[in-house]
């Protein structure tokens, strides 16, 4: 089984989103550790991941979450290392003119094809991503797009600890 590399949005997952959930039940799940959850850096977040992979024994499968998603995206965009996939997971649009100045360092949001399998899943109503602009993003991947419905930002405050259709993606994945 290859290692999971769980890669957290802005301020990190907390202790009952499914994140860290998923690092407590899924064997070989371990979360990257960024250099500052509160005011992220792309350049640190993106060294960090690669460190992360660098470490793993084979090619890790990546699951990202928020912010995290663009980290994978970015550092897909300049590392030769190899990774399974990545489940990207509510990724937020950055570009957009309400987005939080602590994050706009992480556009613009690279377009171009993922050089591994990745699927991409958005919320209906996800406050930071409109879903015809995930969908067109999951293209611009070469990513498959699943509709997850209204789930808000599938974190703690939109209702969602444990996510069982997040852990059926992953196994597609694997």
């Amino acid at each position: 089984m290859s290692p999971i590399l769980l890669v957290p949005g802005y301020q990190n997952s907390g202790p009952g989103h499914w994140q860290s959930l998923w690092e407590g039940t899924q064997r070989d799940a371990r979360r990257v550790e960024m250099p500052n959850w509160d005011f992220p850096h792309r350049a640190d977040w993106v060294e960090a991941l690669d460190d992360a992979v660098a470490a793993c024994g084979e090619p890790p499968l990546l699951v990202g979450h928020s912010l995290g998603c663009l980290a994978i995206v970015h550092w897909a965009a300049g590392s030769p290392r190899e990774v399974r996939g990545a489940l990207l997971a509510v990724p937020p649009d950055v570009e957009r003119p309400d987005t939080l100045e602590v994050l706009r360092g992480f556009g613009p949001i690279p377009r171009a094809t993922l050089p591994f399998p990745a699927l991409v899943a958005a919320s209906s109503d996800d406050p930071f991503m409109a879903l015809d602009r995930a969908r067109w993003l999951a293209e611009a991947w070469g990513a498959r797009f699943v509709d997850l419905g209204p789930c808000g930002h599938l974190n703690q405050a939109s209702g969602h600890g444990e996510w069982p259709l997040g852990e059926a993606l992953l196994q597609e994945l694997m």
